[in-house]
């Protein structure tokens, strides 16, 4: 078992997770919780794959994922900013609209035949660094480098530039920012559009680039609920939510890759001989993701990790608070 093999296909796993759960920090940072990242990720997956194989460009194909996602997550939108419906009831509707949706238009794409996927390439120089190289720069997809450059870029967006202050304000001070002269509503439709967008990326990458395909509900394997952990465990802080999210690509791959061999360090694989052990170590990320959000969820440990003070609480305008 090589651990930078097993690190690499984490890095690439985990850009996965990155880019959904920068949508969703996104979304989350201007005021509105989005429950629904699974759903505009599989649109996404779904979109680009289908559109990869009907024109043969797998380009075309993540630029319209990026607009389906954007697209269905203006429903969340709608209902949560205009109607000022439950934030949360809305998000775990649009998950199941965007499941049963793409499960559809999806019908016969597993059969539909090869596909060109975005390019893999390494990065000279860059790859010959003793550890990291084979890691970070050897053989990666072009959409994992499209990740190491989102990360600093939404960093210094939110902390560094007037529209980053504008939308940290409108998550955190609405009546405030109203009356500076910020259209609240408008910024949170954006926001909520980018963050369908970045989760329809993170769809497309998964079946144009790193796992290449399109096999139903199983094609995103509940990796939009990870995303929406991650966050919590960011505390909405993109450089962690980078950290987090490469942690779990990488345990992820972990998991697979220790079941295999029948020896393990040198001493019989009990997770081959027990494939009870196997389907524990897979429930973990998952288990740990209904803790994160179990916690997250009391607006007193909110507050102690950063959450934007008002998420989840429709604005009003002329109300008195947030």
């Amino acid at each position: 078992m090589d651990l930078i093999i097993i690190l690499q296909a984490g890095v690439a796993t985990g850009t996965i997770l990155l880019f959904a759960t920068i949508g969703e920090l996104l979304t989350e940072r201007s005021g509105i919780l989005n429950l629904g990242v699974e759903g505009m990720m599989l649109i996404g997956a779904m979109s680009a794959y289908s559109t990869a194989i009907a024109t043969g460009n797998p380009w075309l194909g993540l630029l319209v994922a990026i607009l389906a996602g954007g697209l269905i997550s203006q429903v969340h939108a709608v209902i949560t900013i205009k109607l000022q419906a439950d934030q949360v009831v809305s998000g775990l509707a649009l998950t199941f609209l965007g499941a049963g949706t793409s499960l559809v238009l999806g019908e016969g794409l597993s059969k539909a035949g090869t596909v060109s996927l975005l390019p893999a390439f390494s990065i000279p120089l860059l790859d010959q660094i003793p550890i990291l190289g084979p890691i970070f720069f050897t053989r990666q997809s072009v959409m994992v480098y499209l990740g190491y450059l989102l990360v600093p870029l939404v960093w210094y967006y939110i902390n560094h530039t007037r529209p980053g202050m504008h939308l940290r304000a409108v998550g955190e001070y609405p009546a405030a920012a109203d009356a500076l002269g910020i259209n609240v509503a408008r910024l949170r439709y954006f926001y909520v559009f980018v963050g369908g967008a970045l989760a329809g990326l993170a769809g497309a990458t998964i079946s144009l680039a790193i796992s290449p395909g399109w096999f139903s509900e199983l094609t995103t394997a509940g990796q939009g609920w990870i995303a929406v952990g991650l966050v919590i465990f960011a505390q909405w802080d993109p450089v962690r939510a980078a950290f987090g999210s490469y942690m779990f690509g990488a345990l992820r791959r972990l998991i697979l890759d220790i079941q295999g061999p029948m020896t393990l360090f040198g001493m019989a694989n009990p997770f081959y001989y027990n494939p009870y052990l196997g389907f524990f170590l897979q429930m973990l990320p998952y288990a740990f993701t209904i803790i994160v959000l179990v916690i997250g969820s009391r607006e007193a440990v909110r507050k102690r990790l950063g959450s934007p003070a008002a998420l989840g609480t429709p604005y009003i305008r002329g109300e008195r608070g947030l």
